[in-house]
């Protein structure tokens, strides 16, 4: 029988194969099983390390492989040079309150300092008033030319205790200054506080001005200060400047010149004008600004601590340099002088003085009321108080009357 060419290569091919009961009897073989499993763990073996080389080259730590105890200055420059350190920034929405009466204050950008104009500070002047009706229009008349920027400036006056037309004639003051005047620079604002404290409101000229009458007398117009001060001073003053309704002349820069100085407490010389034959002798006014002596210290240690010394009365004498004792207005107005005391003519107080529970004691402290233990109290504070001997405001003409002064000059 014939076969084709093909048909014989297939027939021969398959005789050489073995049996298919040899090859299964091969492939089930325990050696066989046993080397493809091995083989197969190699493989695979050698995949997972291949794979974790490769993951491992996206969290290399540059840096040396010591300590950082151990490695030196260069070390741990060249280490950090390398390295970020990861930052985390949480960020918190404000906590938004809302309530028409929950306020915030902030006094922390208030400052008293010498650039007043520039820095924009806010100046509150006050003014206690008592039978003042005569005064107003000179007053207001000098306070209108005061060069500091109106827009800047708080107006407060206390009226207490008047038998006069003073709260009239000032509420028709600071409508004309506020509303009517031509150039329109009124002031920031204006307030009027009324209290009344009874205090000898029947009294004499004669008497109110003995020598009994000051204790009780400087004491009420301590509270009238504090009263005053309590209802006008707001956050955002930074000085308060005490001026007196009878003064007659100052300068129209004033409160520059004495911002500039930026003291706690300043005050001016006072003085007053009187025509004698033509010729003005310069009278000086006021006796509370003083240097306290050993003299007084003396004396203020036999005293009952309830007693207020008084200056300008012979019951005490006290032996004190007054402010009106030395200085000329011809001389350098910004001449300093450190005092123990002083008067409530003109006084430019930096603001957180007050804050800072510095008032008029109306009682004695350390011997003194009103003013003069303003003074003492500032001092004990640590406060500076200073005046200006060559630095002259006027007041209304007044008599001098004999005290503690005996036959010696003030001027």
């Amino acid at each position: 029988m014939l076969m084709s060419k093909g048909e014989m290569n297939w027939k021969s091919a398959r005789g050489r194969l073995p049996p298919w009961r040899a090859i299964v009897v091969l492939f089930t073989r325990t050696r066989f099983l046993v080397s493809v499993a091995a083989t197969g763990m190699l493989i695979l073996l050698w995949r997972g390390v291949s794979k974790s080389a490769s993951g491992m080259q996206n969290f290399y730590c540059y840096g040396s492989s010591k300590s950082p105890m151990e490695m030196s200055i260069n070390e741990m420059v060249e280490w950090n040079a390398h390295s970020q350190t990861p930052v985390l920034f949480n960020h918190h929405d404000p906590y938004e309150v809302n309530s028409t009466s929950i306020s915030e204050v902030d006094l922390n950008p208030i400052r008293s300092s010498s650039q007043a104009i520039a820095n924009r500070e806010r100046v509150l002047i006050l003014t206690p008033l008592r039978d003042a009706a005569d005064y107003l229009q000179k007053y207001f008349e000098l306070l209108y030319k005061l060069t500091y920027p109106h827009e800047l400036i708080d107006l407060a006056f206390l009226v207490g205790d008047c038998k006069d037309d003073t709260l009239a004639n000032l509420a028709a003051e600071l409508d004309r200054i506020q509303n009517h005047a031509e150039d329109k620079i009124a002031f920031r604002s204006a307030t009027v506080v009324k209290k009344d404290f009874g205090a000898d409101v029947e009294m004499s000229v004669e008497e109110r001005h003995s020598f009994a009458a000051q204790g009780p007398r400087r004491k009420a117009i301590g509270r009238a200060r504090n009263y005053l001060l309590y209802s006008a001073l707001k956050p955002d003053h930074s000085w308060v400047y005490w001026r007196d309704v009878d003064i007659v002349d100052c300068p129209e820069r004033i409160i520059e010149d004495f911002i500039a100085h930026d003291r706690d407490i300043l005050v001016p010389n006072i003085w007053f004008h009187r025509y004698r034959d033509g010729r003005d002798i310069e009278g000086r006014f006021d006796y509370n600004s003083w240097i306290e002596s050993d003299k007084g210290r003396r004396l203020r240690a036999t005293l009952p601590p309830d007693t207020v010394l008084a200056e300008g009365y012979k019951e005490y004498d006290t032996g004190r340099t007054y402010l009106v004792s030395m200085g000329d207005w011809r001389k350098n107005k910004d001449e300093e002088v450190q005092l123990d005391g002083i008067g409530g003519v003109n006084i430019l107080v930096k603001a957180d003085v007050h804050r800072s529970g510095i008032n008029f004691p109306a009682y004695a402290f350390e011997n003194q009321a009103e003013t003069e233990g303003f003074a003492r109290m500032a001092k004990r504070a640590g406060y500076q108080v200073v005046g200006l001997p060559n630095y002259v405001v006027w007041h209304i003409d007044t008599d001098e009357k004999g005290g503690n002064l005996g036959d010696r000059k003030a001027y």
